[in-house]
């Protein structure tokens, strides 16, 4: 799995800071937001699109995203952590390019004119759980992005409760299946897996506090609603 690398930047230590710096148009901080945000972005589109002719256009829409969010007097210059989360402001963002899109294929003209698209609200009433879905999965690659490097550098058994969440969760293997794979006593690799379990807790907490940042209710608050997300 690629690395985003975006909230290991020193430049960029909260999305804001590089939210700003993306809006005011240095390339390599719209590199870096781009790289972040577009497996968000996609994968939202592609759910919403599944069973449509539209899906055929995902990638004009996903580069249509961006250039909304760079535009000159866009969305994103506005975008503040004043104003609200970023992620239903993002959300407000991408939705309103799929309708514009949608009204296309319909043969309307989009009811969104560019300047309406820009004054998206900071915070949508009835966030889209689709894109709140894609938005979990996000910041869990991420965290386990930030475990697995942190693995190549650490203790020779860190790469192997790396290993362990895989086969945890990814394959769906129970404990004791894992533990006969291995050969190894099921107590200590229950001791392993909670340690693992605690190792990716730390990650993903510095990744949502990068994306977050407000407050640390709000770290404890989106912690809990990513796991309910993902259930």
């Amino acid at each position: 799995m690629d690395n985003a690398g975006v909230s290991d930047s020193p430049s960029h230590a909260t999305c804001w800071q590089l939210i700003a710096d993306a809006a005011d148009g240095p390339g390599v901080a719209r590199s870096s937001f781009a790289r972040s945000y577009h497996p968000l972005v996609r994968g939202y589109l592609a759910a919403r699109w599944r069973q449509s002719p539209l899906n055929s256009l995902l990638d004009d829409a996903v580069q249509e995203v961006f250039v909304e969010c760079f535009r000159q007097g866009g969305p994103l210059g506005r975008a503040s952590a004043e104003g609200g989360a970023f992620r239903p402001f993002l959300f407000g963002i991408v939705k309103n390019v799929a309708r514009r899109f949608e009204e296309r294929g319909q043969g309307r003209e989009p009811a969104a004119t560019e300047s309406t698209i820009g004054r998206v609200p900071a915070r949508d009433p009835t966030p889209s759980r689709s894109f709140d879905r894609e938005w979990a999965a996000m910041l869990m690659r991420e965290a386990a992005d930030r475990q697995r490097e942190r693995a190549r550098s650490g203790e020779a058994d860190a790469a192997r409760r790396v290993e362990l969440l895989q086969l945890r969760f990814r394959d769906g293997l129970a404990i004791r299946e894992i533990a006969n794979r291995w050969h190894v006593d099921r107590a200590w690799l229950h001791h392993e897996y909670a340690k693992a379990r605690s190792e990716f807790r730390v990650c993903l907490r510095e990744v949502i506090a990068f994306h977050v940042v407000r407050s640390e209710a709000d770290l404890d608050d989106e912690c809990r609603r990513l796991l309910d997300l993902l259930e």
